[in-house]
């Protein structure tokens, strides 16, 4: 051990390294930026000095800094500065606040935001009609809080000349009455009809909103995050230029790897450009890498886009016509995952059928035929549906179950939306966190905010428990507080090592962070209790007193020292 004194100890805590060599301390000690010690009291007695930083945790727990392997704060961040809906629960309110957002904003020429909840609205569509009366003389834009639909006005639909002669786009859908007169809400790339008349965010308000997002992540313990989609496309605005300035600028407090978009319909001739990028970020920023590609391979089960391998249920139990929609050809996404593949990016698949999880496992598949194995670490997002046959193939593969966690109990848009349309077999087969593991897959954990909360003790407080976190199921009868599906709970350790060591590994962080090692970064936080003592329904209850990146504090609660 140095005998230098540290500039920063934090004592008497209950320390999780999450570093299998020495999992529990109840000191940490840091000098320039780094973990220099963890250990006992004589750490503390050895490497105090008059200058040294002491901070006494009082037996709370402290963790390597989160880590959110799937998020977008750069589209969080401005809906928290526009109509934010995410933290209301019904149509009702959803139309006051709407309402109230316009009459404040009396000069703006578009009311956009969202956070709206499928859930909210009979079969998870929302109306024109209803935002007609509450802002009839200008268009609304609302996107859904998974980003994966849009509630607009009549004002809205007639700026992007939007009527009942308006063919679908091959990746989406127009919702319509029995007459073929849009209802209101679109679908998937049907977005893109509207957003692209909408007047686009500066690089400004963007590097704005990620600054709003970066400083609520770090008060939720995050130090590093994956932003899940970098690029234009019909849902999200390109935010990199916004990144690079911010590093550029020492702004960016946060490690964070962006996920370059593959856009559809484009073909390999964007590599160039994506290559291009990936130069660019390596070679001007500190904290900014753009080292990843995000494939969207279908999408969400509730308005039946999610790709599927048999066809989706009625709400009578009946087969339908559909089966979801896969985004690529599967020829086509093995072609492409293999160039990424060959150029050394990490392939970020956003799957939630099991037909779309089948398809990026096979894509790798493909890929590692043809260039050997790599240390690419490819991962699949959400795999909200995994067929039993695909479990075993995550470990072998080396593909990262990157998940959810969030998502897994019976919350409304589960219950009426969800399981109707999969029927018992399949929706035994949602969120297989548990059966990953014991199978040898990898699992990090990411959010994917503004879709659902950031907040890593929740999300960790339904793995564990595969219940409502607290506040949210209403008693005994409610079927929040009804596990779903017990054998795919996860233990603490394992839940929290998603959101630290797992995450790190996902992002190619884990040489530097994602445990309390010696010699690594003091991305550190501490919670306001030690949850290893406390029943496992009360994991949702703790928060985050204090987080650090590099031994420097970014977070601190009022009560916290």
């Amino acid at each position: 051990m140095t005998q230098r004194p540290a500039q920063l100890l934090l004592v008497n805590g209950s320390v999780h390294t999450v570093d299998p060599s020495l999992p529990s301390a109840t000191t940490v000690a840091v000098r320039d930026g780094r973990i220099v010690a963890v250990g006992g009291d004589d750490v503390a007695r050895a490497l105090r000095g008059p200058r040294t930083e002491t901070i006494d945790v009082r037996g709370r727990t402290v963790l390597p800094g989160f880590q959110d392997a799937h998020t977008h704060p750069s589209d969080a961040g401005l809906d928290r500065s526009r109509c934010d809906l995410s933290q209301l629960g019904d149509a009702d309110a959803y139309l006051s606040h709407i309402a109230g957002y316009a009459a404040e904003h009396a000069g703006t020429e578009w009311i956009t935001g969202g956070g709206w909840a499928m859930a909210a609205f009979a079969g998870g569509v929302p109306s024109k009609e209803d935002l007609d009366r509450v802002v009839p003389d200008r268009p609304v834009f609302l996107q859904s809080r998974d980003g994966h639909s849009a509630w607009l006005s009549s004002a809205a639909l007639a700026r992007a000349g939007i009527d009942a002669r308006t063919p679908d786009p091959v990746d989406g859908r127009i919702e319509r009455d029995a007459r073929g007169e849009p209802l209101g809400a679109l679908q998937e790339g049907a977005l893109e009809l509207v957003r692209r008349v909408i007047p686009a965010p500066t690089i400004s308000e963007i590097a704005e909103g990620l600054l709003e997002a970066q400083g609520y992540l770090h008060s939720l313990g995050i130090t590093a995050w994956q932003e899940a989609i970098v690029g234009d496309t019909p849902s999200i605005h390109d935010c990199f230029d916004a990144y690079l300035a911010l590093d550029r600028a020492g702004r960016l407090t946060a490690r964070v790897v962006g996920a370059l978009w593959w856009g559809r319909g484009v073909g390999e001739r964007q590599l160039a450009t994506l290559l291009t990028r990936r130069e660019r970020a390596a070679s001007s920023c500190e904290r900014f890498r753009a080292s990843s590609v995000k494939f969207m391979v279908d999408g969400i089960c509730e308005n039946l886009t999610a790709s599927m391998l048999r066809p989706y249920l009625d709400h009578e139990g009946h087969e339908t016509h559909t089966s979801g929609k896969s985004f690529f050809d599967p020829e086509e996404l093995a072609h492409f995952v293999t160039l990424v593949d060959a150029e050394g990016f990490q392939a970020h698949f956003h799957t939630i059928g099991d037909r779309a999880v089948r398809q990026a496992l096979d894509a790798v598949e493909v890929a590692m035929r043809v260039n050997g194995r790599s240390d690419a670490r490819h991962c699949a997002a959400h795999v909200q549906v995994v067929h039993p046959d695909d479990v075993a193939r995550f470990a072998p593969l080396g593909v990262i179950a990157n998940g959810q966690p969030l998502w897994a109990y019976n919350d409304p848009q589960m219950v009426e939306l969800t399981l109707p349309v999969l029927g018992r077999e399949r929706s035994a087969w949602q969120y297989p966190f548990a059966s990953l593991v014991r199978s040898g897959a990898r699992l990090c954990f990411g959010s994917d905010w503004s879709v659902s909360t950031p907040d890593v003790l929740a999300q960790v407080h339904v793995a564990v428990n595969r219940t409502a976190p607290p506040g949210e199921a209403g008693g005994p009868d409610d079927p929040g507080s009804a596990v779903f599906l017990p054998d795919e709970r996860l233990d603490l350790e394992t839940a929290l090592g998603a959101f630290t060591m797992g995450s790190a590994y996902a992002n190619h962080l884990d040489q530097e962070t994602g445990s309390i090692t010696v010699a690594k970064r003091a991305d550190l936080v501490v919670l306001d209790r030690d949850v290893f003592s406390a029943p496992s329904s009360e994991i949702g209850l703790a928060s985050v007193d204090m987080t650090f990146i590099d031994g420097e504090i970014v977070h601190a609660a009022p009560s916290a020292l």
